[in-house]
């Protein structure tokens, strides 16, 4: 999940690690985005959205699909 982020810590947060920040950090990338690969169950629906420091909440606009204010991800 590569996304363009403020400084500071970022993680990806959802209903697969319920909701804890810390469960799945962003690390930096050559390209200077961040990423994190998460194993999510196959023929499943996963909301998520990322948080940066300071309690800054966003959506990954290319999940294509949101569940009110979150990203949603079919697998």
């Amino acid at each position: 999940m590569p996304v363009d982020t403020p400084p500071g810590p970022v993680s990806v947060v959802g209903d697969f690690n319920d909701w804890q920040p810390a469960a799945h950090t962003l690390r930096p990338r050559k390209d200077g985005k961040r990423a994190v690969t998460v194993q999510l169950p196959s023929k499943g629906t996963h909301s998520f959205r990322y948080l940066a420091a300071g309690d800054y909440w966003s959506n990954d606009e290319s999940a294509g699909d949101q569940d009110g204010p979150n990203s949603r991800l079919h697998t």
